[in-house]
């Protein structure tokens, strides 16, 4: 799953202001965009039916998860077809960035790098919690990990409001 997300081709993400990039490039030259803006995480609510992630002041949707049991902070992005850990992240996470298979080439703000496929054993945002979830760690490029389509297209659904993203489970 995490190879057809890797190859296919993401919607490319139209955003204000300066954006760091991260492109994965597949063996079919296929090309995956996502999009990286740094800013604090917003406190996440929970109603009875879902999570809510309000819309932080720079327009963007931050989030404070519970990944494998671990606090990781995650700038939403409906854009990219997968979860990016930072190496930083990773490791928090269990993972050892020194001894992961780096065999995906990306392209980020900052130059080349490469990535790593992971699995995470769950992520969840106030309760909208997700098992097995396909995860790339890149070895260099990203401030921030990103929180994309293989969590959030694994929800029964997601929204976005002029205020809020909201999560279903």
């Amino acid at each position: 799953m995490l190879r057809l997300a890797v190859l296919s081709l993401a919607g490319a993400v139209s955003a204000v202001g300066a954006a760091q990039a991260v492109a994965v490039f597949a063996p079919s030259n296929h090309l995956e965009i996502l999009t990286l803006r740094q800013a604090q995480p917003v406190p996440v609510q929970m109603d009875s039916s879902a999570a809510s992630v309000s819309k932080s002041a720079d327009g963007h949707y931050w989030a404070q998860a519970t990944v494998n049991g671990s606090a990781i902070k995650f700038l939403v992005d409906t854009g990219a077809s997968t979860v990016a850990l930072t190496p930083a992240d990773a490791q928090r996470l269990g993972f050892d960035p020194g001894h992961l298979n780096y065999s995906f080439r990306v392209m980020t703000a900052n130059g080349e790098a490469h990535a790593a496929a992971v699995k995470l054993a769950s992520v969840s945002i106030a309760g909208a919690k997700v098992a097995d979830v396909d995860a790339l760690v890149l070895d260099k490029g990203l401030d921030t990990s990103l929180l994309g389509m293989t969590y959030l297209g694994r929800l029964s659904s997601f929204e976005a409001t002029r205020t809020s993203l909201i999560l279903r489970p």
